[in-house]
């Protein structure tokens, strides 16, 4: 793995400066920022692929004006000449010192050079700069088109056919993926509630002893429909239904709510089963309470309204310096809602196991309280809910209807992960479990705050009336909200 040595010219660095501030998948956009190094590893493929395509992944470090520096994955093609059917996909033109003369596009927009990474997989290739892993027991699809998806904020995924699916990790770091890594104890486990992992890149950290994972190959789940939409069809079947209750509508979600409960708890079992369980006592208690009441302090500052909550908030961190046993703390999702789970002929399937792509890698990877999880789908049934009220935005009986879908949903959730875990006593949670729950509920919203603050301005009532109704509820107006309620699902 040797920095290129045209790569980082002013023409190239240009050209990438360009490509990676437009894309999507970018997470430093409104920073200012350039490209200090490109690393290419070697070509994909073991000489041209079809059409005449070069392909290899170029490594690009870039500095943001404040000194921080992040590496990202950029898979790219080169022809001799332009190819037409990927004008969209131009990254730029230049001289490449191995090449001459190319045109550069973004390999994952191009099937002739994704079906040299599906090879790649096959033979299970192993040069020194890439090492293509394989779990046997599937049989790979070579003649399958690739079709790349979009939609993705954080990486790019490329199906193949209908046979399986890559996906490529563009912001990268050396160690484990926490994607990679719990997709194999799953595949391990035989969990039902995941795709099956096939495979994965890495490239080896030349001089270091450590590896950076690039992809990974797993199950295409091809009559998959996503969560967060059934959530949202859902919602407009009863905004529809002027008079009828939220479990009187066909198009009651309720049952799957309780059934994705089952799931998100069975996941938690084997996520226990294949990793170390910890015990966090009150140290560890005191610091999640502080680190939680900086991010309330941090999201202050950037919106105010948050303020006039704040001594309530704080109320709600606080109480977990009372809690009357130590909490146990295992492997988790990490960043769960609607928008990482996919429900399928064969039942709820989670995705997206990497955490939330803005920490670092050894906050990803660091064991929690499994209600973290369960709080950040509460909060998503939330947004689902009032997501589609600011689309019809018709006063309050659609407010009160939109509440109404929420809080059934939300309990039928919370019975089906409480039936399953066998975590509680009985049908109900602890004291302990309440306050837990609360504190991480309350922490998503605060963060949901910041976010919308920056990106979605008019969405930003969503996570700040659920602030309110936070902050000035008692324990026990808390416990009822999630009280056990009969009739809440149509199982």
């Amino acid at each position: 793995m040797t920095a290129d040595k045209g790569s980082t010219d002013a023409l190239v660095s240009r050209a990438l400066e360009r490509f990676i501030g437009a894309a999507r998948w970018f997470g430093g956009k409104g920073r200012e920022f350039a490209v200090r190094e490109v690393t290419s590893l070697e070509w994909v493929g073991d000489g041209e692929g079809e059409d005449g395509v070069r392909a290899r992944i170029e490594l690009v470090t870039i500095e943001y004006d404040d000194g921080s520096s992040e590496v990202y994955q950029l898979p790219l093609a080169y022809y001799a000449k332009a190819r037409e059917r990927l004008e969209h996909a131009l990254v730029g033109q230049w001289e490449d010192p191995e090449l001459g003369p190319v045109f550069v596009y973004d390999a994952l927009h191009d099937r002739h050079a994704t079906a040299l990474w599906l090879a790649g997989f096959d033979r299970g290739h192993s040069g020194p700069d890439l090492v293509f892993h394989r779990i046997p027991g599937h049989d790979l699809d070579l003649e399958a088109h690739s079709s790349l998806f979009s939609g993705e904020q954080s990486n790019s995924s490329v199906v193949f056919g209908e046979d399986c699916l890559m996906k490529v990790f563009r912001k990268v770091t050396p160690g484990l993926n926490p994607d990679i890594e719990i997709h194999k104890a799953l595949t391990s486990a035989e969990s039902e509630h995941v795709a099956s992992l096939y495979g994965w890149i890495e490239a080896p950290v030349h001089g270091t002893g450590e590896t950076m994972q690039l992809a990974l190959l797993q199950q295409f789940l091809r009559t998959a429909s996503d969560g967060w939409n059934l959530a949202l069809a859902s919602v407009r079947d009863l905004f529809a239904e002027a008079d009828l209750h939220a479990d009187e509508v066909g198009g009651d979600f309720a049952a799957e709510s309780h059934r994705l409960g089952v799931s998100t708890a069975e996941v938690h079992d084997a996520l226990a089963g294949q990793f170390p369980v910890e015990s966090w006592g009150d140290a560890e208690l005191r610091a999640l309470s502080a680190a939680m009441t900086r991010r309330l302090a941090d999201a202050i500052a950037v919106v105010p309204e948050l303020g006039e909550h704040a001594a309530g908030l704080r109320a709600a961190y606080d109480a977990l310096t009372t809690l009357a046993e130590p909490v146990v703390v295992q492997r988790i999702h990490a960043d769960f809602h609607l928008g990482q789970t996919m429900r399928t002929v064969k039942g709820w399937k989670l995705v997206d196991f990497e955490g939330e792509p803005a920490k670092p890698l050894s906050e990803r990877i660091r064991p929690d309280s499994v209600w973290r999880d369960v709080a950040g789908m509460l909060r998503s049934f939330d947004y689902a809910a009032h997501a589609v009220e600011a689309d019809v935005d018709e006063g309050a009986q659609i407010a009160y209807r939109a509440l109404e879908w929420a809080e059934r949903n939300r309990r039928a959730y919370l019975e089906g992960y409480i039936e399953a875990s066998g975590r509680t006593e009985g049908d109900e949670l602890s004291p302990d479990q309440r306050v837990l729950l609360r504190a991480y509920e309350v922490d998503k919203a605060v963060y949901e705050t910041v976010y919308e603050a920056r990106n979605r301005p008019t969405w930003i009532g969503i996570p700040l009336a659920a602030i309110e109704r936070l902050a000035h509820q008692d324990d026990e107006q808390y416990a009822q909200s999630y009280a056990p309620h009969q009739g809440a699902t149509n199982s």
